[in-house]
Order: C-alpha cells, then structure tokens, then sequence
C-alpha cells in the first residue's frame, strides 16, 4: 500500500463528508500515537538498533533506552535533537520527530536553529554538532 503523504491526507480529510468514513479509508496512514513508537518506526525503517543510536547520542545510556521505552515521554528538545542527530535523519524526519515529542520545530531564522538544521543535512556526529555550535558561540546541544 503507498502511503499519503500529509498533503494527501488534508485532501481526503477536506473532501470527506464524514470523519468517520475518512478514518475508515486512512487511518493506518495517521500518526503514531507516541514518541516511543514513532522512534521504533525509524530504527526499523532506518535499519539501526537502540545501542547503536543511544552510544551516538552523548545521552546516559540508561536515559536513551527510557525514551525508547516510553518511560521518558517527554524529553527535553535537545534531547530529541541529539535521537536526530545520532539517528541521521533529514530536517524533515527531525522535524516529525520533535512533533511527537511535544517540542518547537526547528525555526531556520534562528541561528541555533539553523545550525542544528545544517548538521542534520550533513550528518554530523552529536559531537561534531557540539563543537560547531560552540566555535559560532551558540549554546551546545548537551553540555
């Protein structure tokens, strides 16, 4: 089955004449319900383990497994950030990522955010992101 993209979807959902209908047609097109989930949709399309991305993240090893888990469902931006980073996704999956995380998108007019923006575009390490937000005088990611 191809899936919709999100524009697909706000297509069906204004065209439908019941929401019910449309739920019927989509509803294994809508989002994960958790951060948990969605972070285990990535590792399986991605091909990556949980040690893997939890080692890349600079966060405590414990920690990384808690959001995997579900049991931190809530972790802070630049948390979330560091997951993208260690992951290597696009700004786009970042920025999906951060929706189900209940976190700010990234707003490319701002510099610390433009900076994150560029390093998920080239793939750098979490430490590599660090180091240049550092030498452009913006907070690092995890200090």
């Amino acid at each position: 089955m191809k899936k919709k993209d999100t524009e697909e979807l706000e297509q069906a959902l204004s065209a439908a004449t019941d929401v019910r209908a449309y739920f019927a047609e989509n509803g294994e097109e809508l989002a994960p319900r958790t951060l948990a989930e969605h972070l285990q949709i990535l590792l399986n399309e991605k091909k990556l383990t949980r040690s893997l991305v939890a080692g890349r993240t600079r966060l405590d090893q414990s920690y990384a497994y808690h959001i995997f888990d579900g049991r931190k469902p809530n972790p802070s931006r630049q948390k979330v950030l560091a997951l993208a980073l260690a992951m290597e996704l696009t700004p786009q999956e970042a920025q999906y990522l951060l929706y189900y995380a209940h976190c700010p998108r990234l707003y490319v007019r701002e510099p610390w955010d433009s900076i994150l923006w560029h390093a998920l575009e080239k793939h750098l390490s979490v430490t590599d992101t660090n180091n240049l937000l550092t030498d452009l005088h913006e907070t690092p990611l995890l200090e």
